[in-house]
């Protein structure tokens, strides 16, 4: 028999350190929408295109903490380290244990607090006197009632003051916070849709500011001249 010039087959290649990560961060985030899908939003943690431009509004140069509500698996938090933040200037406010001590993992020096990121004045207790230099949320917004969001970003602003800054992403059309709740008190501008994100997101910043303009994307303008307005009494 003539010898077999065929190549060998490749060995099958195992997941690498990351890929296997990657598949028990998805698997515990399923996890915990399943068990509580108000609090969580989403089908994936947020892809790297999405953290990095949720982060990019953050200036590492700034004096103050940055506090970030619900991190979960920590792809925001590791796109802030790379932006330049100092682990031990995150506070990280996450609800589940799970995730919180994950992060503690992860992130070893940032200060992991587990609590209610919709009652800040009580999670955040703690950090009273600090100061706080940006806020970055990625709470699934448009879950809550608008009172509910609007006390969010009061709350936030309170600690912050009004040289502070907020960042929170949405996959909605329009400003997670409402409108009518921005008019004469907070600026808002967001990003063009994050297309490489799944599913695609915007991301919105926030600062307090009485003659602030209001960059509200032109398909949610539209979509809001062509809703049906209530009926006069």
């Amino acid at each position: 028999m003539q010898p077999s010039h065929l190549s060998p087959r490749p060995a099958p290649q195992w997941p690498g350190p990351r890929t296997r990560q990657a598949i028990a961060d998805q698997a515990h985030f399923l996890k915990t929408l399943i068990d509580r899908p108000r609090l969580t939003g989403s089908i994936a943690p947020s892809g790297r295109y999405l953290a990095r431009a949720m982060a990019h509004p953050i200036d590492p140069s700034r004096d103050g903490l940055v506090v970030e509500l619900g991190p979960g698996t920590g792809p925001v938090t590791q796109a802030l380290v790379e932006r330049g933040i100092s682990r031990h200037r995150l506070a990280l406010v996450e609800y589940d244990h799970g995730f919180c001590r994950l992060l503690a993992q992860r992130f070893p020096g940032a200060q992991i607090i587990q609590g209610d990121a919709y009652d800040l004045p009580k999670t955040l207790a703690a950090l009273v006197g600090q100061p706080i230099a940006a806020v970055v949320s990625s709470l699934p917004l448009l879950n809550e009632p608008p009172a509910r969001r609007l006390k969010l970003i009061e709350d936030a602003f309170a600690l912050m003051g009004p040289q502070g800054l907020m960042v929170q992403f949405t996959y909605g059309v329009g400003s997670p916070i409402p409108r009518e709740a921005c008019a004469q008190r907070y600026s808002a501008h967001c990003t063009a849709p994050i297309w490489r994100n799944l599913p695609p997101a915007r991301v919105w910043t926030y600062r307090a500011d009485r003659n602030g303009a209001f960059a509200e994307p032109l398909f949610a303008r539209l979509v809001r001249r062509i809703e049906p307005r209530p009926r006069a009494k």
